[in-house]
């Protein structure tokens, strides 16, 4: 990982979405374009401000999307192409999942 895999975000405040997820077993059926395709489009929403992700071998997983406001993070929930995302992820590519979404208030980085 390089610095340049850090979402570059404008001074705080900003809304982050927190996506925790454990992949199911066996379940990379179009998984990774998928993924791909969700990043694309998010970046061409309005209100959507960087992201970051990772997972590990086990198959936990962490992304975390930065959004300029709440009604930016309704409006991407809502987005078409995102919902069939979801229900397909729900339906064959997690074992479990966990969302949160809070405010971003400080914001630093280091070392410098």
């Amino acid at each position: 990982m390089s610095a340049s895999s850090f979402a570059q975000l404008p001074a705080p405040p900003c809304f982050a979405v927190i996506f925790s997820s454990l992949r199911s077993a066996g379940d990379d059926d179009g998984y990774a374009r998928m993924a791909a395709r969700m990043v694309e489009l998010a970046a061409d929403q309005p209100g959507y401000l960087g992201i970051e992700t990772a997972r590990g071998a086990e198959g936990f997983g962490i992304t975390v999307s930065y959004w300029t406001s709440l009604a930016a993070i309704a409006a991407w929930k809502a987005q078409a192409e995102h919902r069939v995302a979801q229900e397909t992820g729900k339906a064959r590519w997690y074992e479990h999942y966990e969302l949160r979404i809070a405010r971003v208030e400080r914001a630093y980085a280091g070392p410098r």
